[in-house]
């Protein structure tokens, strides 16, 4: 089956107003949609037809002939982690296990907001932060360039922000770090970082 554009995990206007309707409908319905139609023309009838995101993706990493087919499949599990690392009346804080790791392995949570602010403001360029459990089953903050998703460094992603200019310019414009501070005041699905943490 080739593969299709997920539906968002909420109405187009439910970010409002930090994200607008219209952000979402070129963000899911135009960016994210081409990813989906540019990668099943590329596979079509390669030994990755049929192989699933994460698949393609571990396989195409780092191979430079290969860069197009890996660039739109992360593209694709990028974005649809995304959307789900956010939540109408999102942000405030972790609690549970997830509040008590941030604690014992980024020194607090003011000190994982300070970390988090900072990888996606300094990613030059396009790109994403993220939140992750590491190999050595720590919590760690990084950020990626382009398309790149630590899933293929054999890291667990349990939260992402889209630092894409595409992300925030029509609602933030040229002002990424107001963009980033408002992702972590009303945006942020804790939720979904605490089931990913607890499913790892």
């Amino acid at each position: 089956m080739p593969f299709e554009l997920p539906a968002l995990p909420y109405a187009q206007d439910a970010l409002e107003p930090h994200i607008t309707a219209n952000t979402l409908s070129f963000h899911h319905g135009k960016h994210h949609n081409a990813y989906v139609v540019n990668l099943n023309k590329m596979v079509e009838g390669t030994e990755f037809e049929g192989k699933s995101l994460e698949d393609i993706m571990k396989a195409t990493a780092g191979d430079a002939s290969k860069a197009g087919i890996f660039n739109n499949a992360a593209q694709i599990w990028n974005h649809t982690f995304y959307w789900h690392s956010m939540a109408p009346n999102g942000g405030g804080k972790p609690s549970g296990a997830l509040a008590e790791k941030i604690d014992a392995d980024l020194g607090g949570f003011d000190a994982f907001v300070d970390a988090f602010k900072t990888a996606g403001a300094t990613q030059f360029g396009s790109g994403w932060a993220w939140l992750v459990l590491n190999t050595a089953g720590k919590l760690e903050v990084v950020k990626t360039l382009n398309a790149e998703c630590p899933l293929t460094d054999g890291a667990t992603p349990l939260l992402t922000m889209d630092v894409w200019e595409h992300a925030y310019y029509l609602d933030f414009q040229n002002r990424r770090p107001d963009y980033i501070a408002t992702f972590l005041e009303s945006l942020v699905n804790w939720e979904f970082a605490a089931s990913n943490l607890a499913a790892a």
